[in-house]
């Protein structure tokens, strides 16, 4: 039930160093060990045997790297690395225990190729490349194991586009998945309980959004309810525990029209498909993280407070 954090950006410098919050008695600890190499705009996946896969990201220039944290050692070992370096990627754990790793930016140029990690060879192989490049996107594990990818932004420019992965040995390739009502990036995405996933807020053509959209597989957009508070983009997105009927809760962000750093926080209502203003954050912030705990309440970790990075954290819900 710990909560890890690894690396991060501190405001002059890639981190290397990685902490363990501990729910049962709301502190932070060092792990044992740091990361290999400090690193940002990098993915964290939990793989099935309770390790987690550290992938990319930024220090200096792109990262190939990746590497494993052990919470029986609290130690960090390298670990295959990507064939293509890249950030601003996506990871998703797959329902056979592989990583599938997907788009990103190597710094110079919006990355189409896919790659799958086998956790059990250490090892790293591509699989279909993206219909379209893209960095900055969302992927969601559907309930028929296939990912879905949408929406992102290529070379600066958002896309509307969308697309599913197939994992099956004999398919694994992308395909088209529909059109989002209104291209972003910087955006959150979410599964519900019905099987739908909730697309809400990001980057637009004209700066951050307020509008959300919903997918129906295979193919299919419709626009739902608007933020109601702010346009936001680098705000996180949970769906609560059961016994909220699939609600999901919107906190923080940046609203880049405004310039301003959000403390506010919404939740969408999927049977209604509206939402409705929910309690204020302690501490502005976005690029943050949100982690459901096991006790049902929510942490939120560190990000920006928009001249400075964030050492706070705090629970809500």
């Amino acid at each position: 039930g710990k909560v890890l954090v690894a690396g991060g950006w501190s405001g002059s410098a890639a981190l290397a160093s990685s902490q363990l919050y501990d729910p049962s008695l709301l502190t932070w600890s060092p792990t044992t060990g740091g990361l290999t190499t400090g690193r940002y705009d990098h993915t964290a996946t939990l793989l099935s045997n309770g390790k987690v896969l550290v992938v990319g990201g930024v220090n200096g220039t792109a990262l190939a790297s990746a590497e494993l944290y052990d919470p029986a050692t609290g130690n960090w070992t390298v670990t295959g690395s990507l064939g293509t370096a890249r950030y601003f990627h996506t990871a998703t754990l797959l329902r056979d225990g592989k990583v599938l790793v997907a788009g990103g930016t190597n710094g110079t140029s919006t990355l189409v190729s896919t790659e799958l990690y086998d956790p059990v060879a250490g090892t790293w192989s591509y699989v279909g490349n993206l219909t379209g490049g893209r960095y900055q996107h969302t992927a969601t594990l559907l309930p028929g194991g296939k990912v879905l990818v949408a929406g992102g932004a290529f070379s600066g420019t958002a896309i509307s586009s969308a697309e599913v992965f197939d994992p099956d040995p004999a398919v694994n390739t992308w395909s088209a998945a529909g059109t989002i009502p209104g291209a972003r990036y910087q955006h959150t995405a979410t599964l519900l309980p019905n099987g739908k996933v909730l697309v809400a807020g990001g980057v637009g053509a004209s700066g951050s959004v307020s509008t959300a959209a919903l997918y129906t597989a295979p193919s299919t957009w419709a626009a739902t309810g608007s933020f109601t508070t702010s346009a936001r983009s680098l705000h996180t997105a949970t769906l609560l525990p059961s016994g909220t009927d699939g609600k999901v809760l919107v906190a923080g962000g940046w609203n880049s029209g405004t310039s301003t750093v959000l403390g506010t926080a919404e939740i969408y209502d999927v049977t209604t498909g509206t939402w409705a203003s929910s309690v204020n954050l302690v501490a502005a912030r976005y690029q943050h993280t949100a982690t459901l705990l096991v006790s049902g309440k929510l942490l939120l970790t560190g990000g920006w407070s928009g001249s400075a990075t964030l050492s706070s954290a705090e629970l809500g819900w």
